[in-house]
């Protein structure tokens, strides 16, 4: 009963949380502003979001091709099919519960390639790791070359620089603590854990271990660049971003995929924070979130079609 209940709330608060974002968001705006929304998505030009979406798919095949190489160093020769359908699985999945669709994902292989739950897992928290890497990297150039931007913008809502290093150094120095334990503490604690989690582990390791690693890092940074670019040529669809710079799409994309991360789809967040993202560099607050629900209206819907579709297929093309 209380995991039904907990289940339960775990789907339906981050729901209600977007769903508030939302009416907080267009309760906030004026007459003038809905209608200009509304205009925004009547005079998009489609053809950048069709091609933002091909891009996309693109992104879902680069995964579904880089999951082969960590399972086949671990000795599993898996259906590229079956990958890119648990794939596009997961990504429906997380619409719901936030990171939830990576359970799903190795339960999936693990029921239709018969490859063990927690070395499949392992190896899409590999996965994860190096894609949060390739994100710093984002995060870092994307900084450096906005960093004037965001300082003045940090100060006129009087957050103070001492709090923010502060809080960076206490989870730098928390972070690297628990690897230091974690490697070299021989506590009995420690070493039931890390039995329990050999699989998981395993699954992990593959990726320094794998014999085509520089494969394997080389389409992550190909399913990045899919990313950022479908991020980046929808803003052509309207007239008003079209002129962005480079640099300025990158803050978009880094502060869209942390509201993507961190939500379930990110429903509310996304376009809010593309909306506040863009108006600190002089576009307004009608046109930012007219784009970020362009963007993110059609990648949902392109998830739930996909999503849909795999989840109809892997039973059909699995039979024995």
């Amino acid at each position: 009963m209380k995991t039904a209940i907990s289940k339960f709330l775990s789907i339906v608060i981050p729901l209600l949380i977007g769903v508030g974002i939302i009416y907080y968001q267009f309760t906030t705006l004026s007459e003038t502003e809905l209608e200009k929304i509304k205009a925004c998505f009547v005079k998009a030009n489609y053809n950048y979001i069709y091609l933002s979406l091909f891009i996309s798919i693109l992104g879902f095949w680069f995964r579904a091709y880089r999951w082969k190489f960590s399972l086949t160093h671990l000795g599993y020769q898996t259906s590229f099919s079956n990958n890119l359908f648990t794939v596009c699985v997961s990504y429906l999945v997380n619409l719901t519960i936030p990171r939830s669709g990576e359970i799903s994902r190795a339960l999936l292989l693990k029921k239709y390639e018969d490859v063990p739950f927690d070395k499949a897992f392992g190896t899409i928290i590999a996965e994860r790791i190096v894609d949060l890497l390739i994100f710093f990297l984002f995060v870092i150039v994307g900084f450096a070359f906005q960093f004037d931007t965001l300082y003045q913008f940090i100060l006129k809502q009087n957050i103070p620089i001492q709090t923010i290093f502060l809080y960076g150094s206490i989870a730098l120095v928390g972070f690297i603590a628990f690897i230091f334990i974690w490697v070299r503490a021989e506590w009995s604690i420690i070493t039931k854990i890390k039995k329990k989690l050999s699989g998981l582990i395993e699954g992990m390791k593959s990726v320094y271990q794998m014999k085509d690693k520089w494969w394997y890092i080389l389409h992550s940074f190909a399913i990045w660049t899919c990313y950022l670019m479908m991020f980046y040529v929808t803003i052509f669809a309207l007239p008003e971003t079209s002129s962005i710079s480079f640099d300025v799409v990158i803050m978009g994309f880094i502060f869209g995929s942390l509201a993507v991360g961190f939500t379930n789809g990110g429903l509310g967040a996304y376009p809010l924070s593309i909306a506040l993202i863009f108006s600190l560099y002089g576009i307004s607050n009608d046109i930012g979130t007219a784009f970020g629900y362009l963007v993110w209206t059609s990648q949902t819907l392109l998830t739930i079609f996909l999503g849909l579709l795999s989840y109809l297929l892997l039973p059909l093309l699995n039979k024995k």
